[in-house]
């Protein structure tokens, strides 16, 4: 057996300088250290707040200056159906549906909500920039911001508006190590009710300096969309080689 050089707490220190994970943190009789504990309980908090607190389009439009949007909504009536009902997260609200302008569009963006506002609020507009940046030559319908909304709302936007590919840019589920990853998935040709996970490319974890850049995340997303229109699919089938791009 080879001999570890550092101390167990030096160890455990080192250990956590590469990851989030909550490891080697110690006791305290049969509990946590306070400080460890104290953590927990804020990282509990701001998950709990990520999800409850409501969506802002107003700041959203206010980071995509000079882009068009749209406002939807989906069924859910209010935050608590939302989270009871998902399938009410899934479907556009009736009216709503009606103030949707339709055309011949390559893609369409969707700003969700999701289960975290805060994902949103704080990387959406940034993504959506770097990526429409990207994709020169393309039709874009304008962004279309979604509250009460769930990834499949994008299927009904999307054929409501007539695109042939849509984007949605969605809080994903907080947990006790991010309460603000924003999560985008790509579908090519959706259609409510039908489509499924296995038919959607997914990018997670957008938040940097944490987690994928929005660099990194608008240079993945273009090249998916491109290889998609070409290709004529999503999923599965569509694999992401950005890696292996030269730089």
């Amino acid at each position: 057996m080879s001999n570890i050089a550092l101390g167990d707490g030096e160890l455990w220190s080192s250990l956590r300088r590469h990851t989030q994970a909550r490891i080697g943190l110690g006791r305290s009789g049969s509990a946590l250290p306070t400080r460890h504990r104290l953590e927990l309980q804020a990282a509990h908090a701001a998950a709990r707040d990520a999800v409850h607190s409501p969506f802002d389009p107003d700041a959203v439009a206010a980071g995509l200056a000079g882009t068009p949007t749209v406002r939807v909504r989906s069924a859910a009536p209010d935050r608590l159906t939302y989270l009871q009902r998902p399938d009410l997260g899934r479907r556009l609200h009736a009216i709503d549906r009606t103030h949707l302008p339709e055309g011949e569009w390559d893609a369409v963006f969707v700003v969700a909500d999701g289960l975290s506002s805060r994902a949103v609020h704080e990387h959406a507009a940034a993504v959506v920039r770097e990526t429409t940046a990207r994709l020169q030559g393309w039709h874009l319908a304008p962004v279309v911001l979604a509250e009460q909304a769930r990834v499949a709302l994008g299927d009904d936007v999307a054929q409501a508006m007539g695109a042939a590919m849509v984007v949605v840019l969605v809080g994903e589920r907080p947990g006790m190590s991010a309460a603000d990853s924003l999560g985008a998935y790509l579908t090519h040709r959706p259609t409510p009710g039908v489509t499924s996970d296995a038919d959607r490319n997914c990018l997670s974890n957008i938040r940097p300096p944490l987690g994928l850049s929005y660099t990194g995340a608008a240079e993945k997303l273009a090249v998916l969309m491109t290889r998609a229109r070409e290709l004529g699919l999503t999923g599965v089938n569509l694999k992401d080689e950005t890696d292996a791009l030269p730089h």
